[in-house]
């Protein structure tokens, strides 16, 4: 196992980096892509998409160390969370722990992923739904805790899971359905970039 990042590494995980960011403020563009709750608004955004994806393609410690990049340069201040968020307040709001939670969530889908021999579409659907239920488990508490001490709105946790309901629906297609799509695309990416195949090792 290599103790570095190669050059290849380091420009695969950048590119997760930028997808992350686009993938968190798509409602910046389609401001249709809003549910309201009872303190503001959360945007739907493709973020835990990309997560799963980075921990799937890039492995555990690549796809992971992309997330954390990706959330330092958040809290550096450049604007890339969701609504052209940045900052450490972000990691306190509602949303933060669906932020820091990616970390988990690219961790969990590569590690499953890396475990099996020979990965399988099954093998994709069960690391995505796990990646899934990390992002949740872990951001929907947070966002009740955020709610009531520091947005000082009061929310329970069976509201909580309520509000992220139809986000979770939308993740689970979508990531459901990427999954079933993945080794075509894996296959078609290890062709276009062969060193990939040693970079999930």
């Amino acid at each position: 196992m290599k103790n570095k990042f190669r050059p290849i590494d380091l420009t695969l995980g950048s590119v997760f980096v930028v997808l992350l960011m686009i993938g968190a403020n798509i409602a910046v563009w389609f401001p249709v892509l809003k549910i309201t709750y009872a303190g503001g608004s959360v945007p739907l955004s493709l973020q835990t998409f990309f997560a799963i994806l980075a921990g799937i393609i890039l492995g555990k410690k690549l796809g992971t160390f992309s997330v954390l990049v990706y959330l330092l340069i958040g809290l550096a201040g450049v604007p890339v969370f969701a609504e052209m968020q940045s900052g450490p307040f972000a990691f306190i709001s509602p949303t933060g722990g669906f932020l820091l939670s990616f970390i988990a969530v690219a961790f969990v889908s590569g590690w499953i992923v890396e475990k099996s021999a020979e990965p399988t579409i099954k093998t994709y659907l069960v690391a995505s739904f796990a990646g899934l239920l990390a992002n949740y488990l872990i951001g929907t508490p947070y966002m009740v805790g955020s709610m009531n001490i520091v947005m000082e709105v009061p929310m329970t946790m069976q509201t909580g899971f309520m509000v992220m309901l139809p986000f979770f629906i939308k993740d689970f297609v979508i990531t459901m359905g990427a999954a079933i799509l993945l080794p075509k695309l894996l296959t078609r990416i290890s062709l276009a970039t062969p060193s990939l195949n040693t970079i999930r090792s």
